[in-house]
């Protein structure tokens, strides 16, 4: 392992071993912030950590972006840097994710090779959906416009350093929803005196399965998932009130309006029927990651010339990502890297015994460095 690789190792191993949850990650910041600074890079520091790198006279800009937060879950990892924050994990790899970003920053900053501005993006809380849309709000990309911006994310299963992407929908929205019933419980042996919660719940229940099944078009690649039915019921008591509360995944804005709108049919007939009261809230937490031509073109091209594997048009994921934001107010792409396919790099994001691969810290490091050469035209005026 050579030097670089071995600082980009020791930079990934403390941040996983220190991980924070998101809008908490106050370490995080701080280390990404003062690592920025002393490479020579402009920061700012808001609700992400911002570094702004100019070189040359250009005036192009472009964003690259990574994520900071880790997840709630109780590491069941043998490595020897595992967490020292008690139930919270980098089971996603975000920390892989900030140190291939902080290296492409250290080339970047040693060569200074390009004409134009790096926007390195360090955004805390995509676990949620709510880091991107508070940088955005907090007016980053008035602050630093951009005119394209993109992210890397790890794909466990795929060969280490795979490069998959695609033009149009590449990530799923997600919204929440919860439905509340209200009838009339009661004694267990005399359901006729009432309107019993449950029953209606599970009509419900029932009847959102044909909202994909009956009202979608074939391959629609929605998700419409109960995951939560909770009554006031006891042993021999009928429950009066119950609550549903589920998940929905689509790819594309219109298909997520549309369920939206038949779940809204289906509960206030259901309730009609059986003479309860019930009222549905219906939350989008994602909206869909849509990549737009250029900056796929320029992904691909990158990867090609780096002599990676390249899949230009993989299946949409049905996962959702943070990202969306971003790619909504600027052309961007969303881009998987594999991961690798064996232990630790081959489990599950978000599995108890999931690894990043530091195998892909050079190559993930090495492809944002050539992006950004690739986006941004070479400097003329060096000796």
């Amino acid at each position: 392992m050579d030097r670089t690789s071995e600082k980009l190792v020791a930079l990934r191993h403390g941040f996983h071993r220190d991980p924070e949850l998101g809008f908490q990650e106050h370490r995080t910041k701080a280390k990404v912030a003062a690592h920025l600074r002393g490479l020579g890079i402009e920061v700012h520091e808001g609700v992400g950590v911002v570094g702004v790198l100019k070189a040359g006279t250009g005036n192009r800009a472009i964003g690259l972006r990574a994520d900071m937060d880790a997840l709630p879950i109780t590491e069941k990892s043998t490595h020897d840097y595992v967490s020292e924050n008690p139930g919270v994990m980098h089971a996603c790899g975000h920390d892989g994710h900030m140190t291939m970003l902080l290296g492409a920053a250290e080339e970047l900053a040693r060569r200074s090779d390009f004409d134009g501005t790096v926007v390195f993006l360090f955004q805390p809380n995509e676990e949620h959906g709510l880091g991107a849309r508070a940088m955005i709000d907090d007016g980053v990309l008035d602050r630093f416009p951009v005119e394209e911006v993109y992210a890397i994310h790890n794909l466990p299963g795929a060969p280490v350093g795979q490069v998959s992407t695609r033009v149009g929908q590449i990530c799923a929205s997600e919204s929440l929803f919860e439905i509340s019933i209200a009838g009339k419980g009661g004694h267990a042996s005399m359901p006729h005196v009432g309107v019993e919660a449950i029953t209606v719940g599970a009509e419900m229940v029932l009847a959102l399965q044909t909202v994909v099944s009956r009202k979608l078009a074939p391959g629609a690649g929605v998700v419409v998932s109960v995951t939560e039915f909770l009554t006031d019921g006891q042993r021999n008591v009928l429950p009066g009130h119950a609550t549903l509360k589920g998940d929905v995944r689509a790819r594309l804005p219109e298909d997520r309006k549309a369920v939206e709108h038949f779940m809204r049919q289906i509960v206030a007939g259901v309730a009609a029927t059986h003479g309860v009261t019930a009222t549905m809230t219906f939350n989008t937490e994602f909206i869909e990651a849509i990549n737009a031509q250029g900056p796929v073109d320029a992904v691909v091209r990158t990867a090609r010339d780096a002599g990676l594997a390249v899949d230009g048009d993989r299946p949409p994921m049905s996962f959702s990502e943070d990202f969306a934001h971003f790619a909504a107010a600027v052309p961007g792409c969303f881009l998987l890297l594999g991961n690798g396919t064996e232990g630790p790099h081959g489990q599950p994001l978000h599995a108890a015994n999931y690894d990043f691969n530091d195998a892909l810290l050079p190559i993930g490091s090495d492809f944002w460095a050539a992006l950004v050469r690739d986006r941004l035209p070479a400097r003329t005026d060096q000796a």
